[in-house]
This record gives structure tokens, sequence and C-alpha cells, in this order.
């Protein structure tokens, strides 16, 4: 495995740097220790392995994700983004209007598009806009504000970046017409 999931923004490569950068001086340990700890776990499942690092050892969520990327790369969920598109986007209505997204951020500068378990991710320094399937369509979370257009709504436990504060729910890719492209370029020159 390498040492950080494909399309990460530069900020989040220097995170993840920083992350395996302290690991020792902060816990006592090297990646390497803390690989084979993590591989003594008796727990099978990435959910239960990270809770039993936390309550064992102490560690925090993101330095245990680390550890176990590491140790169990295979259970990664960033070393087959392109299964967990098809799983999330597996319904043909919501995966139109993800291209219709994509289509319409494709042009940017910079763009880097992350499949995440449950989004997609769209950032360029920063996150500017994540979007998720949902029965009968997609909901699109933009870095923008939502008095900004009508059509937005406030995010409700989305799970996405709190930087995006508005939601604009698409029933079809037509959806993702002139006024939502605008509305993505703002959250991208904010980003």
């Amino acid at each position: 495995m390498t040492d950080k999931p494909a399309s990460m923004t530069a900020r989040q490569e220097k995170w993840f740097a920083s992350i395996l950068e302290s690991m020792e001086r902060e816990t006592g340990k090297t990646i390497d220790e803390w690989i084979a700890i993590a591989r003594s776990c008796p727990e099978t499942r990435p959910t239960a392995r990270k809770a039993w690092l936390k309550s064992h050892h102490g560690l925090g969520t993101n330095r245990a994700s680390v550890i176990l990327g590491r140790a169990f790369p295979e259970s990664a969920h960033w070393s087959d983004p392109d299964g967990l598109r098809q799983k999330l986007w597996a319904d043909p209505g919501s995966r139109a209007i993800l291209e219709a997204i994509e289509a319409a951020v494709g042009g940017l500068p910079e763009l880097v598009t992350t499949q995440r378990k449950g989004f997609t991710a769209f950032s360029r320094a920063f996150q500017f806009a994540s979007a998720r399937p949902v029965k009968g369509g997609a909901r699109l979370g933009l870095a923008v504000d939502p008095p900004a257009d009508p059509r937005l709504l406030a995010p409700k436990n989305e799970g996405w970046s709190e930087r995006l504060k508005a939601v604009l729910p698409l029933a079809s890719p037509a959806d993702v017409d002139a006024t939502a492209v605008a509305l993505l370029r703002q959250a991208w020159d904010r980003s």
C-alpha cells in the first residue's frame, strides 16, 4: 500500500504525512510496531478493529485509521475507489446525476475527486462539493450559503465536510443546470 490514498489534495497529503511523522514521537511506538499490534487484534471487521485500538491502546480515530490502512490494506476503503463508486452509485438514475455533476466540474483547475464510502467528494485546496445518492436522485452538498439559491437547503446529518453549508436536491441529470453549475463554480472559488 502507498502512504496515502489516491486523489488527495496537497493539504490532505500534508496532514497524512504529519500523522505518520509524529507517530513514534506522540505514541512511543513506530508505525511498524503499531502494525504488529493491529495484526494481533482479535477483531476481524474494520470498525471493530478501530474500536479495539482506541479502547485498548488509547489511539484516536485518525491514528487508528492510518495504522489499520497499513496493517490491512485490502480492507482500507480507499484501496478500491472504483469498487466504492460502483457500489455507492449502483442505481442508474443516481449514477447519471453523478456523471452530470462530474461533467459540470470536470474542467475546473486543480480538481481532486475522491470516492468515499458514503459520498463522492470534490476538492481543490478544500472540499467544495460532495454528492451522495438518495432514493429517487442525489444530494449535492456545496460550500455556499443556503440563501445563494432558493433550491438550496440546510444540510442535515450529511456526513461530509462541515464546510458544505448548503444542499441541492437533484432528481435527474437535468437538475445539474446552468444555475447548479454556477453554484459549483462559486463553491470551487471558495476552496
